[in-house]
């Protein structure tokens, strides 16, 4: 449904139109040098892996959200979230209406005992990195770490908003759109929602403690070099061995 600005209803704008004005606006913000960071949705469906798809269920379980959310699956699929950046407790975005609108999210850090109840309910259960990030773990770990109210995902008296645009709903499609753009990224970049929190995943690996240094093979990847190319499919050249020096010649 429309909403009603200083007395005037906004026309109706056609998808095509929409994604088009879309794509006009982010060329307009890369030529005058904005380094941006589009949303791309591929088909209907938003998110696809298991923090993605968690960050979108726990948003739409809330009724302060949940009527004003479907506003914001719509505007995300059109293309409109033109840059989103992900840092420590913030959110910003940049999302194209009538113009070019910025919305600003602030989350705030997980609770310091919610954090260490995770940590020692999970001590000796997260073995590496990408595991956790990839949400292959045990199911009852992974409880622990998304339980509603004291796991990762942040409740509604957690997150503050604000958008530019002149709708005054207390939360706008906007807005709506950045949230879900929020758990698109998640799928690529797990991590940053552990950057979201202030939290460390590697203190969850180091609950489970380090292996015996004579167990170890000198020849594999390190842990970290593992988890990288696991986690983004890519190859990680170990260092190659060193050459015996020449003898000298009588």
């Amino acid at each position: 449904m429309s909403r009603r600005y200083d007395n005037y209803w906004p026309p109706y704008i056609p998808v095509a139109q929409r994604r088009e004005q879309a794509q006009q606006a982010l060329a307009m913000l890369r030529k005058k040098g904005v380094e941006c960071q589009p949303v791309t949705v591929e088909g209907r469906t938003i998110v696809h892996t298991f923090w993605g798809i968690k960050w979108c269920k726990n948003l739409e379980a809330y009724s302060d959200f949940a009527n004003r959310l479907p506003r914001g699956r719509s505007c995300i699929r059109h293309g409109t979230v033109l840059d989103l950046q992900i840092g420590a407790g913030t959110v910003d975005a940049l999302v194209s209406g009538a113009s070019v609108y910025k919305v600003k999210i602030a989350i705030k850090p997980l609770p310091e005992k919610d954090w260490k109840a995770i940590l020692d309910e999970c001590a000796g259960k997260v073995a590496t990195l990408v595991e956790l990030l990839q949400g292959r773990l045990s199911s009852a770990v992974m409880e622990i770490v998304t339980r509603p109210g004291s796991g990762l995902f942040p409740v509604p008296k957690q997150i503050d908003f604000h958008c530019s645009c002149p709708d005054e709903a207390l939360m706008c499609k906007h807005v709506a759109a950045a949230l879900y753009a929020v758990g698109n990224r998640l799928d690529s970049q797990p991590e940053l929602l552990f950057k979201l929190r202030h939290v460390d995943p590697e203190e969850l690996i180091r609950q489970a403690g380090a292996a015996p240094a004579a167990s170890a093979d000198a020849s594999a990847p390190s842990l970290e070099e593992a988890d990288l190319s696991a986690l983004f499919g890519i190859d990680i050249d170990a260092p190659a061995p060193e050459k015996p020096p020449r003898r000298k010649r009588p």
